[in-house]
């Protein structure tokens, strides 16, 4: 008898450990299903616009494989939208206009803490990062047959420095500063990359700034009518800028990237991919995960973009990165 008594007991336990077991995973699977179908629906509802800069620099074709990937990996509605680039994405982003931006580390900190372009405005604190992307460098292009050997020997000389409060822009006036000069130095000309090249060719000015990667499409084009030159910048200038601005490094302009036989030292800022603080963190890790999955798409969209690795994804990353990018990197290891 006692020996029965210690079966029906033993059965019992064992019946009730397993109902207790079931519950737990029962409750757990509509959890992981609860969430699995919130962050679908987020990812349903999300119109992703990705914020570039003119259809001739580097920024556009990376932006449209971005846009490409969340679109058929993720079937997310999205649009890649050419801009002035840098300054422009910013407010585009900051405004609910765009949910993904590409610009450059110098603006970015600027509207973070409401200084250079974005002196006397409210600081833009909501700014949140996606990844590093890749180097921009500073290319101040002109011709041999110029005879413009420095960037002092722009003053007095006619000079595109991109488009009005872009983020060349804000370059030229650094480097300008860097060497002692200012726009009264020199007689500037607002103009985009081609508008610039285009500008050079036709004998309408003498140099132009075109931070971007390396090589240029529209740079490429000038050395095939004209040789073009990039003017270096070195020494006490290249100092007084990472002295004075944090983003700024010291790269060098491979060798044959537009026929030059050497390389040609210059500045350079880290591009940022920024994502709006407005997505939520689910939908934000689904984007940086297929992003990331499928970076060989990113990659081969131009020369500049091989330099996007897991491994560099905080490098010139001025501002917090957006909380669903930040759990996927820490999730693979690319984050502490």
């Amino acid at each position: 008898m006692k020996k029965f008594c210690t079966l029906i007991v033993a059965s019992m336990l064992v019946f009730l450990t397993a109902c207790g077991g079931e519950g737990t995973t029962n409750s757990e699977a509509e959890e992981t299903k609860g969430t699995e179908v919130e962050s679908k629906e987020q990812l349903e509802d999300l119109f992703a616009t990705v914020a570039t800069g003119g259809t001739s620099g580097v920024y556009y074709p990376i932006g449209g494989a971005i846009s490409n990937i969340i679109e058929t990996e993720l079937g997310i509605d999205s649009s890649v939208q050419a801009t002035g680039a840098s300054v422009e994405n910013v407010n585009l982003l900051n405004t609910g206009r765009a949910e993904l931006a590409i610009t450059m580390a110098d603006t970015v900190l600027q509207a973070y803490e409401g200084s250079g372009a974005f002196e006397g405005e409210q600081p833009i604190d909501s700014l949140r990062g996606l990844t590093a992307l890749y180097p921009n460098f500073v290319q101040v292009v002109t011709t041999e047959a110029s005879g413009i050997k420095s960037i002092a020997e722009l003053e007095g000389k006619r000079v595109g420095v991109g488009a009005a409060n872009s983020g060349v822009e804000l370059n030229a006036r650094m480097v300008l500063e860097a060497h002692g000069m200012t726009y009264d130095d020199v007689d500037e000309d607002y103009l985009s990359y081609s508008e610039a090249i285009d500008q050079i060719k036709n004998g309408m000015i003498d140099a132009a700034f075109v931070t971007s990667g390396v090589p240029n499409a529209t740079v490429i084009d000038l050395d095939t009518t004209h040789k073009a030159k990039i003017l270096p910048i070195e020494g006490e200038a290249m100092d007084y800028l990472i002295e004075n601005y944090q983003f700024f490094s010291s790269e060098m302009i491979p060798a044959g990237a537009y026929g030059n036989e050497e390389e040609i030292p210059t500045a350079a800022i880290t591009n940022l991919l920024l994502l709006s603080n407005e997505v939520s963190e689910d939908a934000g890790y689904e984007i940086t995960k297929a992003l990331f999955e499928n970076l060989e798409q990113i990659q081969g969209s131009h020369n500049a973009a091989k330099d996007i690795t897991l491994e560099t994804v905080d490098v010139g990353m001025s501002i917090p990165f957006h909380p669903g990018a930040e759990r996927y990197f820490k999730e693979v290891g690319a984050l502490d």
